[in-house]
C-alpha cells in the first residue's frame, strides 16, 4: 500500500505504541474529557441533553480508536520518515477519519440535533478540532520522546561513571591478592596473573551496562580462582544458582564485588575461614541474588572497609537501571552476613523476541 522509504527506522520514534492497553486507556480518557468540553461549550439549555452527550462520545471515541489502530499499524512505516513528515501524515490521517465519521453521521442522520446547521461549517469545525487535538497530542509525544532520550543519555553517563569506579577498585584488590603469592608461590602467582588478564579481557569486552548471567558468573569465578590461591582451604564456596536462566540480564560487575565483600569481611579475618554461599532465584519477573558469609564483629572490625564504596555503587546502578523496585539490603543473623539484591527484569531472549 505504501512504498518503503529509503531511510532506516528511527531507534526511538516519538509516536508511542498506541495499541498498548496503557496508551489506549489514556486516549479514551482524554477523548471523553474533550467530549465534555465540546458539550459544555455549547449554549446551555434548561434541560441537559444526555442524548447529545452520548452521541458525541460515541463519535469521538470511534475516531480516537480508529486513529489509534491505524497509527499503530502504520508506525513501522512512519518511523522511517522524518519526524516533521511523519507528524504531518498523522494529523492528516486523524482529520481524514474525522471528516469520514462526520459524513457517516450525516448519511445515517445520527446527529441528534433539533435544528440543522450549515453543513460546510460543521465539517470545517470538526476538521479544525481534529487537527488541533492531534497536533497537540503529537507535540506532547514528541516532547516526551525528547525528554526520554535526554534521561537515557544521562542515565548511561551515570552508570558508566559508577562502573568506571568499580574497575580500578577491583584491580587494586586483585593485585593485592597476587602480590601475596609472588614470594610464597611464584607458579600460582603467574597463573593468577593469567587469570586476571582473562578476567579483565572478558570484563572490558562488553561495552553494555547489562550482561548475561552466565558471563557474570564466569567473571566472578575467575576472581575467586585468584583468591583461592591466597586463601586455600580457608575459602569454601556453596553455589545454588541452578534455576537461573543463562540469558538473564544483570548489571556488569555486580556479583564480583559482592563476593569480594564476603571474602574481605567474612573469610580473611577468620583463621579457620568459612563458607561463602551464593544463592539466586528468579520467579514472577523478579531476580533475587543473596551472597552470605560468616561474620564475627571483633574480627570484621580489623578488616578493610574499602568494598563499602563498591556496594554503594551497585545500589546506585540498580536504582538507575531498574527504578524504585530495585533494592540492595544488608543484614546479619545467626552469625552470618547477608547481602541481598533484587530487581525486576525479563530474560534477554524474551526481550529480543518481543521486538
Amino acid at each position: 500500500m505504501f512504498s518503503k522509504p529509503s531511510n532506516p527506522p528511527e531507534p526511538d520514534f516519538f509516536l508511542p505504541e498506541l495499541c498498548l492497553p496503557q496508551a489506549l486507556l489514556m486516549l479514551i480518557v482524554l477523548a471523553q474529557l474533550l467530549v465534555f468540553v465540546l458539550v459544555l461549550a455549547e449554549p446551555m439549555n434548561p434541560g441537559f441533553n444526555w442524548v447529545r452527550l452520548a452521541l458525541t462520545s460515541l463519535f469521538v471515541q470511534w475516531i480516537v480508536l480508529l486513529s489509534a489502530g491505524l497509527l499503530c499499524a502504520l508506525r513501522p512505516w512512519l518511523a522511517r520518515l522524518r519526524p516533521g513528515v511523519a507528524g504531518g501524515l498523522c494529523c492528516a490521517l486523524v482529520v481524514g477519519l474525522t471528516l469520514a465519521g462526520t459524513a457517516v453521521i450525516d448519511y445515517f442522520q445520527l446527529r441528534g440535533l433539533d435544528t440543522p446547521t450549515v453543513e460546510v461549517n460543521r465539517y470545517l469545525r470538526h476538521a479544525l478540532i481534529g487537527l488541533i487535538m492531534s497536533a497537540l497530542m503529537l507535540r506532547y509525544f514528541y516532547l516526551q520522546s525528547q525528554w526520554r532520550r535526554q534521561q537515557q543519555a544521562e542515565l548511561q553517563s551515570r552508570i558508566q561513571a559508577l562502573q568506571a569506579r568499580i574497575r580500578p577498585h577491583f584491580l587494586f584488590n586483585s593485585l593485592n591478592s597476587i602480590a601475596s603469592l609472588v614470594v610464597s608461590d611464584p607458579v600460582k602467582a603467574e597463573q593468577a596473573v593469567l587469570n586476571l588478564s582473562d578476567l579483565f579481557r572478558a570484563s572490558l569486552a562488553q561495552p553494555n551496562s547489562l550482561v548475561m548471567w552466565r558471563d557474570e558468573v564466569e567473571l566472578a569465578k575467575r576472581y575467586l580462582s585468584i583468591e583461592q590461591y591466597r586463601l586455600g582451604e580457608r575459602l569454601q564456596l556453596h553455589w545454588r544458582i541452578e534455576t537461573i536462566p543463562d540469558d538473564l540480564p544483570i548489571p556488569q560487575l555486580t556479583l564480583q564485588p559482592l563476593l569480594e565483600n564476603a571474602l574481605v569481611h567474612g573469610i580473611a579475618p577468620l583463621i579457620s575461614g568459612g563458607v561463602v554461599s551464593v544463592e539466586a532465584d528468579y520467579k514472577g519477573g523478579e531476580f533475587i541474588l543473596t551472597v552470605s558469609n560468616p561474620y564475627q564483629e571483633a574480627a570484621a572490625a580489623h578488616a578493610s572497609g574499602g568494598t563499602q564504596q563498591a556496594l554503594a555503587n551497585i545500589g546506585a546502578r540498580l536504582a538507575a537501571l531498574f527504578g524504585p523496585r530495585a533494592s540492595l539490603s544488608v543484614n546479619r543473623r545467626d552469625g552470618r552476613h547477608f547481602t541481598c539484591l533484587r530487581y525486576p527484569c525479563a530474560r534477554l531472549t524474551q526481550e529480543s523476541s518481543a521486538i
